[in-house]
């Protein structure tokens, strides 16, 4: 099948698809069925990920505090509505021109409860919704960072996912084992609502590989004016933080550090972030905080609005 997984490479990379994973069945033996893709699919081989990066520049209007909308359409609803809807159907049809059927899936949120009843003894109430963020750690596509969040090493946390369950057998994509995050923590230090903890941690184990992930308030994360978007599917779900503070502190630092793939002649911070505190007021940091999310700071120590 090598010769499949190279027609279905070249047709990822003339849709626009940034990373693309293979992740052979028994990667998910120990999913659960309401969360597992063979669920929806059980005579299928392969689970392919999909992802299109989310572009450095949708999150700039973010880190200005001047336009949040545009984000929320490049980087959040437009890219997985549209761009790569469109994709990803575009290569369920390329797997059914080579006789092999092929499932697109959405990635909506694992979170949501089951909105119907069994239709037999042994299957899951629908709808069955596969975890996303397993998948692409199955698939060799990335790491859970220890905020949570899905780091490739092309982009870090800039990129989003469609889902195709095949019955074609395809090389098994290597399960990453560079580590993208560092577990600086800058995340943490710079959430101006505590949400990420600095000393509680949980162990998340995929295919062997396994991460040390924060314990994270997602209703503090919910309650974030600095970024964060709340989930657009459910209540239950958890809000899109790859553009909020806490995110942006670490793309910046994996960025001066040389770690990702996808290098830029400019850094993305210049100057001292805005932050808005619990109060929703401007939030003011002390100059050892100040230090770790970078940029300068006022005489006084002082960090608040640009």
């Amino acid at each position: 099948m090598e010769n499949l997984a190279k027609i279905i490479e070249a047709a990822a990379k003339r849709e626009g698809i940034d990373l693309i994973g293979f992740a052979p069945k028994e990667r998910f033996a120990k999913v659960k069925p309401e969360h597992n893709p063979f669920s929806i699919f059980p005579e299928g081989e392969t689970v392919i990920m999909l992802g299109k990066r989310i572009c450095r520049g949708s999150l700039r209007g973010v880190e200005e505090g001047t336009n949040f909308g545009d984000y929320a359409l490049f980087g959040k609803n437009w890219l997985e509505d549209e761009f790569l809807s469109l994709a990803c159907y575009n290569l369920t049809n390329v797997l059914e021109d080579n006789g092999y059927e092929a499932v697109p899936l959405f990635p909506n949120p694992s979170e949501i409860a089951p909105s119907g009843i069994s239709v037999g003894d042994g299957r899951p109430a629908p709808n069955v919704f596969p975890d996303f963020t397993y998948a692409a750690v199955a698939a060799g596509v990335c790491e859970i960072s220890y905020s949570g969040l899905l780091f490739s090493e092309k982009f870090g946390s800039r990129q989003r996912f469609h889902m195709i369950i095949t019955d074609a057998v395809l090389p098994a994509t290597p399960i990453m084992t560079k580590s993208v995050c560092t577990k600086c923590k800058k995340c943490a230090d710079a959430c101006p609502l505590g949400a990420i903890s600095k000393t509680e941690t949980r162990e998340i184990e995929i295919c062997g590989k396994k991460m040390e992930i924060a314990v994270v308030d997602y209703e503090k994360c919910k309650a974030c004016k600095n970024g964060a978007i709340p989930n657009r599917f459910t209540d239950a779900g958890c809000p899109d933080r790859v553009a909020a503070l806490c995110n942006r502190t670490c793309m910046c630092n994996l960025e001066e550090s040389d770690i990702l793939e996808n290098k830029f002649e400019n850094p993305f911070r210049t100057s001292a972030p805005w932050a808005i505190g619990t109060n929703g007021m401007p939030y003011e940091r002390d100059t050892e905080t100040a230090n770790v999310l970078g940029g300068e700071f006022s005489s006084d120590g002082k960090r608040g609005h640009k």
